[in-house]
């Protein structure tokens, strides 16, 4: 990749004839644009390989990673998208779902003057988006606040390409699941990863991180300690080690999430014990 400013890949300039577009997000071998079209609004991603240097290794299963999301989408029945390969790597084009993100939602909770708990029916749309992959037999791998879109139309879950066990996913696409931010990675997953370099996205793993991902938006506040500026192996260890903070989120929501924070994967309450017992609060 040159230094140049990113462009969109021909071969979608040429599926959607944009009116319009702007670069949303251009981060370490992943760019998003948001695209108007005579066929509508699209988030369009397009990945590719990371390169090494004296901090990172280097990344190659990035250039692939939209091309996976897409291969999830076709086995989830989604409708109203495509993806293929450019150059460097491979894209997707899929419906951009409009409002803010849950952490973005629940900002004016962790503001210091402020009084009013998180509200528990945005909890339970994010609850209600997670149980319908689920259910589907699927795990995500890779909840986190950013990954719920709280729209006009209901809660979407977004960034499946960490997604597994709905079906086989195209040899050409698929790589090792190595993780994801750590800030929300179960302690089995971080131990997994350390000891192998790999591990299996559970349902499990994706409860504890969706508790996680309430915790912060609700509080700013990380499950785990430790530094801010701590290198990724640093947080990890951290993690497999369940250095927890205590959970300081007002009534029934906070021992909700307590509960799915447990350490143990087995101790924690189902993503549909979660809507149930949300749907009481």
């Amino acid at each position: 990749m040159s230094g140049s400013p990113p462009e969109l890949p021909i071969v979608v300039l040429d599926a959607l004839m944009p009116t319009a577009q702007r670069l949303v997000a251009d981060r370490r071998g992943s760019m998003v644009w948001e695209v108007e079209s005579c066929r509508g609004r699209y988030a369009v991603k397009v990945g590719h390989p990371i390169e090494a240097t004296a901090d990172w290794p280097a990344q190659p299963w990035t250039a692939l990673a939209p091309a996976r999301e897409g291969a999830v989408m076709y086995r989830l029945g989604r409708a109203d998208f495509a993806y293929g390969e450019w150059e460097h790597g491979t894209w997707n084009l899929q419906p951009w779902h409009e409002g803010p993100d849950l952490h973005r939602l629940w900002e004016p909770c962790r503001r210091s003057d402020s009084s009013a708990p998180p509200d528990s029916s945005v909890a339970l749309g994010c609850v209600m988006a997670l149980a319908d992959l689920h259910a589907k037999g699927w795990a995500h791998g890779d909840v986190q606040p950013a990954h719920f879109i709280i729209g006009p139309d209901g809660t979407q879950l977004i960034d499946l390409a960490l997604a597994r066990g709905g079906g086989q996913m195209p040899k050409g696409y698929d790589f090792p699941f190595r993780g994801c931010l750590v800030h929300y990675e179960a302690p089995e997953i971080a131990r997994s990863v350390l000891a192998t370099g790999e591990a299996e996205p559970t349902q499990e793993a994706d409860v504890y991180a969706l508790g996680a991902s309430l915790l912060i938006s609700a509080t700013g506040w990380r499950v785990m300690e430790y530094p801010d500026d701590a290198p990724r192996s640093v947080q990890r260890e951290a993690v497999a080690k369940g250095r927890r903070r205590p959970v300081k989120v007002p009534g029934e929501l906070g021992g909700l999430i307590d509960s799915m924070l447990s350490q143990a994967p087995e101790d924690r309450p189902t993503i549909f014990e979660v809507g149930k017992a949300l749907s009481c609060l």
